[in-house]
């Protein structure tokens, strides 16, 4: 029998070499789930078979994991290293566990109990073929129906196939549950087969909609058939007229997903990627896989950086074994030929206002509650668009407001925010940013912008997709807002819009806790603190040290991704790239890297990308450097009175009362580093690694400038009103940029002195009758004054003083 099973195989493992191409799920399942390669492993699979074993097997070796054909050694005994959990289905009947299964579960449990050091790891492995989920109103796909439709699967899946590794459960804990091995053995078959079917699940996604059954099910729900009559009322029009708008507008919104298509995509994005770029770096893809299991609804809120984001991460969540989402994509991209295509892959389209206009608002509310209500995870960018300076921008809350709207509405899944980082090592757009900041108008999606962007196709460094922390609705609700579902229905919404407020906020820190530090970030942050926007080879190597440390040293976060390469392969990877404006030059005394003049204003993108990183060392370093010598004491006082306004403004997300150890985390680390020194509570300036502390206090010094300008213009005249106050700033703050060589186009952004007035509002800094706090904003403005060169000081007095006597003349 083994002979013929041998020979068996090999045929088999023949025919799959030549029509199977396989995916591991996840792409490091040691790493990601901590599986102990010193431990021995039991692999379990659903069903009966070869052809899944085989796959497995080759997956296993090229993973570094243990060869499943091979037996287990304990002691003396041989065991094999897997185990099928049934015989498989047979006519939509499952077979129930074998004697041979029961037998090698008996065997494990009893050397178990014989052995205490012995713990053999049982990790569960099924092998998906397809990924369809069918649709609604057709018979589902029959699995498992044996060898003709193994065979089928291997011809038209074969493509399409996915090695899903589940954690690890340790069989010394299953030995020591109460029962005789045949009762743990099936309480253990009847979990396994559970998870199965969640697993399966969460990786097809429930069954696609018969488009028109679920557009009638909305246009008959309770609050369309009210705006559709208010509809027919204020615009004099029939009922059946005002029905058609609204069915229109459902044809607008609605997404129209085919597997097929998906199946196209990912043929086509794998080819897309491999041009664009060298490798797409995921991290956390596991947190996300087990909310699914776990029957959660998922949202995904990614950051906006680039239009390939909603390709990205529907890419990448296929390859994690997840089901791609229904996307909320802007009205702009609905355009030939892609928009058809976009909508075949999930997406939804969105108007950029509603305008007031009910029917819309109504029709778009119901339709989202819809996807949720049927299971369908949804992604939309909480920032509306695109960011163009690298920054996150403020949140958008709509979309926010309506899902929590359904849930309160009567979602029974729970329903889970999933922050998402997507970052890049070269942005396909940045060079349009760059223009649309210098003044230029944003050119509208279309055919030819497409082609244009195609062309582009060139080595772009690395793609990166870290999935943060999630929020999960329900919970954050019961923590904040414990009589929540008792508050639904009530006319006073004002708790709700608080509520939407404060998730919002958490899920731009959640994104910035999973930042992804790159090459390119690293060193454009580097380069950009030298005013000359060039240093020396060694000079730049050491700075790039110095984060790595503080980074690796004083984490920001458990989930931020800081690159493990040396400076030195950074450095030459960055200059490998093509045309990111950093130039290798040499003359007598070495190498120099230089930062091309045009390409300043681009590498703040990436810079931005990572500045809430860097900007407490920074300022911690400025203060030390403009004070010379201080005592840590004074040092502490004055960034608790500044991190407020940073926290604010970089969706930061240490809390007040967390700013005094980390501090003092930050102080050691740049003692360690011998850049500054510390008698006893005195800090000072290491003299001989001096310009390394400047070169890292400059990541602060725009961010002083901003706020002293708005403080100078308080102080001046603390009744300013406040768009008097913000329209002012951002002029002086233009005059600034000109005079004294500032590239960042952030520095004179509106938005960024809206927020720092409105967070000097929130922390006291204006009195009851709206004027400034005239001592507060005096008593800041002096910690701010010392952080400032004499020239730039002196520039923003006399510019604030003539804006002022203007104003008043």
């Amino acid at each position: 029998m083994s002979i013929f099973l041998n020979i068996y195989r090999k045929i088999l493992n023949f025919m799959l070499s030549l029509s199977v191409k396989s995916n591991p799920i996840p792409s490091d399942p040691i790493g990601e789930l901590e599986l102990d390669k010193q431990k021995c492993f039991l692999y379990l699979l659903p069903y009966t078979s070869q052809t899944d074993l085989l796959i497995l097997r080759k997956n296993c070796l090229q993973l570094g994991l243990p060869d499943p054909l091979l037996n287990n050694k304990i002691n003396g005994d041989q065991l094999p290293r897997f185990v099928f959990l049934d015989r498989g289905r047979r006519f939509f009947k499952s077979q129930q566990l074998t004697e041979n299964t029961r037998t090698l579960f008996s065997k494990y449990f009893e050397l178990h109990r014989s052995h205490p050091e012995l713990d053999v790891q049982l990790v569960p492995v099924s092998v998906l073929w397809g990924r369809s989920p069918g649709r609604e109103k057709k018979l589902p796909h029959l699995r498992f129906l044996g060898r003709l439709q193994k065979l089928w699967a291997m011809i038209w899946f074969g493509r399409d196939n996915f090695v899903r590794f589940s954690k690890a459960v340790s069989l010394r804990d299953m030995a020591h549950l109460q029962g005789s091995d045949d009762e743990i053995a099936l309480k253990l078959t009847r979990v396994a087969k559970i998870h199965f079917a969640k697993q399966r699940t969460s990786t097809t996604g429930p069954r696609l909609p018969d488009r028109q059954a679920m557009f009638r099910q909305i246009l008959q729900a309770t609050a369309v058939q009210e705006a559709i009559a208010d509809e027919a009322k204020n615009k004099k029009i029939d009922h059946a007229k005002a029905t058609k708008n609204a069915e229109d507008i459902l044809h607008e919104i609605a997404a129209n997903v085919s597997h097929e298509s998906l199946r196209l995509a990912d043929r086509f994005l794998g080819w897309l990627w491999n041009k664009l770029y060298r490798g797409i770096d995921v991290k956390n893809g596991d947190r996300v896989r087990k909310l699914a299991i776990e029957g959660h609804e998922i949202v995904y809120i990614p950051c906006h950086r680039s239009h390939i984001d909603y390709l990205l991460l529907s890419y990448v969540l296929y390859h994690q074994g997840l089901v791609p989402p229904h996307i909320a994509a802007g009205i702009n991209l609905n355009f030939w030929p892609v928009g058809g295509r976009f909508r075949s892959w999930g997406a939804f389209f969105i108007r950029r206002t509603f305008s007031g206009n009910r029917l819309y608002s109504t029709v778009f509310r119901q339709y989202l509650s819809e996807l949720f209500h049927r299971g369908y995870a949804v992604e939309f960018f909480i920032e509306g668009g695109r960011s163009r300076t690298g920054r996150l921008l403020a949140p958008k809350t709509g979309m926010l407001s309506m899902t929590l709207q359904a849930l309160m509405e009567g979602q029974t899944r729970p329903i889970s925010l999933v922050p998402v980082y997507v970052g890049y090592e070269h942005v396909l757009e940045v060079d349009t940013y760059a223009k649309e900041l210098r003044g230029a108008a944003k050119e509208k999606e279309n055919a030819g912008l497409v082609l244009r962007v195609i062309k582009k196709l060139r080595n772009m460094g690395k793609g990166y997709v870290n999935f943060g922390e999630p929020i999960t609705l329900n919970t954050y609700l019961n923590q904040h807002y414990p009589n929540w579902k008792e508050l639904h229905g009530e006319e006073n919404k004002s708790w709700l819009n608080a509520a939407v407020d404060q998730i919002a906020e958490q899920v731009m820190r959640n994104i910035n806790k999973a930042a992804a530090i790159n090459a390119m970030n690293l060193i454009g942050t580097v380069l950009l603190s030298s005013r000359q926007r060039a240093l020396s080879r060694e000079q730049l190597l050491a700075q790039l040290s110095c984060y790595q440390q503080l980074l690796n040293n004083v984490s920001y976060s458990r989930d931020v991704i800081v690159p493990q390469e040396s400076p030195e392969a950074m450095l030459e990877h960055v200059l490998g790239l093509d045309k990111v404006g950093i130039i290798l030059e040499k003359d007598n005394f070495g190498e120099i890297i230089r930062l091309e003049r045009s390409s300043a204003v681009l590498m703040t993108y990436y810079r931005n990308n990572i500045q809430h990183l860097f900007v407490l060392p920074s300022l911690i370093a400025s203060i030390v450097i403009h004070h010379e010598a201080i005592q840590q004491s004074l040092l502490l006082q004055a960034v608790e009175k500044i991190y407020p306004f940073l926290k604010a403004e970089l969706f930061m997300d240490f809390a007040q009362d967390e700013i005094k150890p980390l501090v003092a985390k930050i102080v050691a680390e740049l003692q360690r580093q011998a850049l500054i020194n510390q008698h006893e509570n005195m800090l000072s300036i290491n003299k001989r690694n001096i310009r390394s502390l400047q070169l890292l206090a400059a990541g602060v010094r725009e961010v002083v400038q901003r706020y002293y300008i708005t403080l100078d213009f308080l102080q001046a005249d603390p009744q300013i009103a406040r768009g008097s106050l913000e329209k002012e700033s951002q002029s002086v703050a233009q005059r600034l940029s000109v005079l004294h060589g500032i590239n960042a186009p952030e520095f004179f952004d509106k938005a960024v002195f809206s927020t720092f007035i409105a967070s000097l509002r929130e922390n006291g800094y204006f009195s009851e009758n709206g004027g400034a706090d005239s001592d507060k904003i005096a008593e800041l403005a002096r910690v701010l004054r010392p952080l400032l060169s004499s020239e730039v000081y002196l520039t923003i007095s006399s510019s604030v003083e003539s804006a002022v006597e203007k104003e008043k003349s």
